[in-house]
């Protein structure tokens, strides 16, 4: 990093992703950006900028996990408070996007709250986002900003090739039918076979699966999928890929959103190791998991991200190798 860049790129991490912007900020050879986050007593959130940002590229890393309302707020308030110091530009960078999942009107009389929070960061002064592994990468259209998608393929993939030869006879299952194209980049890029579950959904929280298409038998089962939330999918695919004779299942995903009952369903099901990203910290909260839990930092990947949106250069070329983003 030149002494310009030093001088002209900042990068300011929330309350949510200390660490993941520690990591990013190592990359790119620069300081933390220094801020101070503080809440009122009533709960009202205050964030201060201690150094000079005036004229400056600037970045706010900050995931919108639980407390997902704290922490979108936090990320408003972050945007105001750099735009009213005369940052040149903002680029908000947010690892795991909140609400991503009410993408779309599913039944009548609810809202598109994706659409609303891109409302929002738009409305506080953001004048770029950058994001990582959207529930739905038509997301992306909901803001009349840029934005840039990055996938967490690539850190997946390269753990998983680097440890090829210990998981013996391989087979990535995809754990339903729309993650198919996901399941079959990965099993592209390990040069395996794929199978795919059937799954049929009762209600949000019960699933229940119908069939497996493909062969498991004595063979090391992969699934991957962009988010781990109640684990009932992953867990119910897990028990039927072992009733098909699979001698062991590792599930990966990007996002460890780790909710409900997913800490006690993951730790009673036959997968043996857990492998997630750190987009949304993990911690004292998944304690209880940590004999099967392996966390990779996408730290790297995002600082390069930034890297090349602060030099204008392109950031599909970081995907040009078979590991690239939802479409």
């Amino acid at each position: 990093m030149s002494s310009a860049d030093r001088n002209h790129l900042k990068v300011f991490g929330g309350s949510s992703t200390r660490e993941l912007t520690a990591g990013v900020c190592a990359h790119l050879e620069l300081p933390v950006g220094l801020g101070t986050v503080t809440r009122f007593p009533d709960g009202e959130t205050m964030v201060k900028v201690d150094e000079d940002v005036r004229g400056r590229d600037v970045y706010v890393v900050l995931s919108t996990c639980e407390p997902v309302n704290d922490n979108l707020m936090e990320l408003l308030v972050f945007i105001d408070c750099l735009r009213r110091a005369s940052a040149k530009r903002i680029t908000a960078v947010i690892p795991y996007f909140g609400y991503a999942r009410q993408d779309r009107k599913d039944e009548g009389r609810v809202p598109i709250t994706a659409k609303l929070v891109a409302n929002l960061i738009v409305a506080a002064g953001v004048d770029r986002v950058l994001c990582m592994d959207l529930h739905a990468a038509q997301i992306q259209g909901f803001f009349d900003i840029p934005v840039d998608h990055v996938s967490a393929a690539p850190v997946l993939a390269d753990h998983f090739l680097s440890i090829r030869e210990t998981l013996g006879d391989v087979v990535v299952v995809s754990p339903d039918v729309g993650n198919v194209k996901v399941a079959n980049m990965f099993a592209n890029i390990l040069q395996c076979d794929l199978a795919i579950i059937d799954k049929r959904r009762q209600s949000g929280s019960k699933v229940v699966v119908k069939n497996l298409i493909g062969d498991v038998e004595g063979r090391t089962v992969l699934m991957f999928d962009d988010m781990i939330s109640t684990a009932g999918t992953v867990c119910e695919a897990a028990k039927l890929v072992v009733e098909r004779g699979a001698k062991d299942v590792i599930a990966a995903c990007t996002h460890p959103v780790l909710v409900g009952l997913a800490m006690q369903r993951l730790l009673e099901s036959p997968i043996s190791k857990v492998v997630v990203a750190d987009t949304i910290p993990c911690g004292a909260r998944t304690k209880a998991l940590e004999s099967k839990l392996e966390v990779l930092s996408v730290a790297k990947l995002l600082g390069e991200a930034i890297h090349r949106i602060h030099h204008d250069q392109s950031i599909s070329a970081l995907f040009r190798h078979g590991a690239g983003v939802k479409r």
